[in-house]
């Protein structure tokens, strides 16, 4: 039986992970369970799964949780509560929102463990860094994005072929709510409208990324460093069905996809099980039922963060932790009504231009240029909400 830590165990992944083990009886073992603030959810997660430890990264919550937990299963707290819980299985599911995951995948790889990593942001931000850590004996680092998971299985389809035959990554975007309009029909987007949308459910923030395409951006960088692959070799294109959840195509003209209906306990599953397979058919498909597939190429004057996500990937050392901080903050200030969506990206772009060129040489290296970042897009924001 694999062992399993759960990182972020409450959130929308942390969930889904839940639903993959109890599809799947006497396969998995739930060690630990860990989550920043939802105690409720975590007591009843941990009444159910019996797991070794819990982990609650508000140390202020630590008594209510205490007084809900079942016999025999210990309780870590503080804000290094989570990384400490990421040493404990066989396998750590980072299901962390934003650069809050970084010290679970440092802590995870560097214990030599496997990582199923959600939290796309670490490996962004910290992507040397995290490089290091990757060379651990042991660490292995498997993909829960839909998009890189397909990567994965793609490159896994060609075993034995030379990585040097690879031609492009193709990664597919739903297009989010706003798929065809122009830049300034998104003028009057509001918090309701930026939140549904047509195809995943997920958390707000990542709901807002897909919006505005950021989230695209990002997983463009995340390929780069899970593949090795180099920007110019890294294509977007949108398919609003999200059947196709990327391509790889190699260098005889072969192209090779994963295709399945959008189900993201299927590559949590596939991360769970590998190099084996889960036996629930997540995402299956009704080949009668599938009528099209479409794709087109993104409108990059109507969500630039794309390109700026380009941009940053090409530059390189801190660059890529500097636009993802901005761009929490500028999500943030979205969601809480300071800013237009539209805001979003020019806040991006500003940061951007003053990325102050340090290198990614060190993690503590890399948390302060996340803060000065965050410093910089409040002020950006502060300067637009006075005005």
């Amino acid at each position: 039986m694999r062992s399993l830590a759960i990182v972020g165990a409450t959130g929308s992944i942390g969930t889904q992970a839940l639903e993959v083990v109890r599809a799947e009886p006497g396969r998995y073992d739930v060690v630990a369970l860990g989550a920043s603030t939802s105690v409720e959810t975590l007591a009843k997660q941990a009444v159910e799964f019996r797991p070794r430890v819990v982990a609650l990264a508000d140390a202020s919550r630590a008594g209510d949780l205490a007084a809900l937990l079942p016999d025999g299963t210990d309780l870590v707290t503080g804000p290094d509560a989570l990384a400490t819980i990421s040493t404990a299985a066989d396998v750590v599911v980072n299901g962390v929102v934003g650069f809050a995951g970084l010290p679970v995948t440092l802590a995870a790889l560097e214990a030599g463990k496997r990582l199923a990593l959600a939290n796309k942001e670490s490996l962004i931000a910290a992507g040397p860094v995290v490089q290091r850590a990757r060379s651990t004996p042991g660490a292995e680092l498997i993909p829960v994005d839909s998009e890189h998971c397909a990567v994965h299985q793609c490159l896994r389809a060609n075993a034995g072929g030379d990585p040097t035959k690879v031609a492009r990554i193709v990664l597919t975007a739903s297009g989010g709510p706003f798929r065809g309009r122009s830049r300034a029909e998104l003028a009057g987007i509001t918090v309701d409208d930026a939140l549904a949308h047509p195809t995943w459910k997920m958390g707000p923030k990542i709901t807002v990324d897909s919006s505005t395409l950021m989230n695209k951006g990002l997983e463009v960088i995340e390929a780069h460093e899970l593949f090795g692959v180099d920007y110019d070799h890294i294509d977007v294109v949108v398919h609003p069905q999200s059947v196709v959840h990327s391509m790889v195509e190699f260098a005889d003209g072969a192209t090779i996809a994963q295709l399945s209906l959008p189900d993201m306990r299927l590559p949590i599953g596939y991360a769970l099980a590998y190099p084996d397979r889960a036996s629930t058919p997540f995402g299956r498909i009704d080949w009668a039922e599938l009528r099209r597939l479409d794709f087109e190429a993104p409108d990059l004057d109507a969500f630039p963060c794309l390109r700026l996500a380009y941009a940053a990937g090409r530059a390189g050392e801190t660059a890529p932790a500097w636009l993802n901080a901005a761009n929490e903050i500028a999500v943030d200030a979205f969601l809480d009504g300071l800013i237009p969506w539209t805001a979003i990206a020019d806040v991006l772009a500003e940061a951007l231009d003053r990325h102050d060129g340090s290198t990614a040489d060190s993690a503590e290296a890399v948390v302060a240029a996340d803060r000065a970042a965050r410093q910089l897009a409040h002020r950006l924001i502060d300067k637009r909400t006075a005005a």
